[in-house]
């Protein structure tokens, strides 16, 4: 009996070596691969912009496949990382929003674009690092449950993956926690093991999105008017990229007191500021909804919700309004709910599924 063959998506990192070891020491077919995403630029710039796609992650990438024998890859995705991560990226921020790049790139690249892939060269399934565990329930759909180090937790960023992707994704670390991962990665090799987790956005490693987003538009963001709740011009803003809400810091105002960011609004180009209560909300809206145990929310349930991935999971009520649009409730106010970001649904350890935030 033939083996299955499993691709492994390789960041020359920690995690996604050893889960091609796991796989191997498990009895799979195994195959590495390297999203190459920015093979057009120089070699400067795809060390620098890279991140865990660049030349570095190549070059220890391959090394990990040299070392267990497997047979190792690099795959042009540049283009599908420009339309599905970097132009959703921009846009977002420009119409005040605050994006979460990762899990556009999880859904439409490493997922949708690469497991098309795959599938067409023999593979059965695509494996990933994420700490997280893909579970088939009892009513045939899958979903995810939470890793077994809970603080390494990634399910927050894969929760709008498709049933048919599910079905072809391994994800072997996500019942270890990270401490024995590392230990596992010295039997690989000694420098990987040391490697630390990446941290920024790939695309952005020095954080400056502003920068990032006035170089790639070519186009000046224009400055507007800071206000109060209440209507009144208390101010000048940079230009509506350079905040999100809940901001403190960086906002180069003088009133006597602390002042965030309360809302954005990008068609009148102000930037709302509050005291810290008025950051805080009970209610949001999020549409763009992926439910994983059941196609679609047919009763109100409570369970819990993150929004955002170092958010602790709060209690709360979610309920459908339309045939797009979920309502969450949350037992106790929330603080900078953002617009653009994920709001993700938890019942216990079990992954229910979630949304994009589109107002509070």
């Amino acid at each position: 009996m033939s083996k299955e063959k499993v691709v492994v998506g390789m960041s020359g990192g920690v995690d996604s070596s050893v889960a091609a070891y796991l796989l191997k020491e498990q009895g799979y077919d195994v195959m590495g691969v390297t999203m190459q995403i920015w093979q057009d630029e120089d070699v400067e710039a795809q060390e620098e912009n890279g991140g865990c796609c660049g030349l570095s992650a190549v070059d220890d990438a391959r090394r990990v496949a040299n070392a267990l024998d497997i047979p190792y890859y690099v795959m042009n995705f540049k283009q599908e990382f420009q339309n599905s991560v970097i132009d959703y990226f921009v846009d977002a921020y420009q119409k005040g929003n605050t994006p979460n790049p990762c899990i556009a790139c999880n859904r439409y690249v490493k997922w949708e674009s690469m497991l098309s892939r795959c599938l067409k060269i023999g593979a059965n399934y695509i494996a990933t690092g994420h700490y997280a565990q893909v579970i088939k329930l009892p009513n045939g759909r899958y979903t995810l449950k939470k890793a077994v180090g809970i603080k390494k937790d990634q399910t927050y960023a894969l929760y709008n993956l498709t049933q048919h992707q599910l079905a072809h994704t391994l994800m072997p670390v996500g019942t270890y926690p990270k401490e024995e991962i590392r230990k596992i990665a010295e039997k690989i090799n000694a420098r990987i093991a040391k490697k630390p987790d990446s941290q920024e956005i790939c695309f952005i490693p020095d954080n400056n999105y502003a920068a990032f987003i006035e170089g790639y538009t070519n186009k000046k963001i224009q400055p507007g008017n800071f206000v109060d709740v209440e209507g009144k011009v208390i101010g000048r803003h940079k230009g509506i990229i350079h905040y999100t809400v809940g901001q403190r810091k960086g906002l180069g105002l003088s009133l006597g007191k602390p002042a965030f960011v309360v809302e954005i609004r990008p068609d009148t180009n102000e930037v709302v500021i509050g005291d810290n209560m008025d950051v805080f909300s009970d209610t949001l809206y999020a549409n763009e909804l992926n439910f994983m145990p059941f196609e679609k929310l047919e009763t109100d349930m409570h369970i819990e919700a993150k929004i955002r991935y170092s958010h602790q999971p709060a209690p709360c009520t979610i309920s459908m309004i339309d045939d797009e649009t979920v309502k969450v409730v949350f037992d106790e106010p929330q603080r900078a709910i953002t617009p653009g970001q994920a709001v993700v649904f938890y019942d216990g350890d079990m992954l229910v599924g979630g949304g994009s935030i589109i107002r509070k």
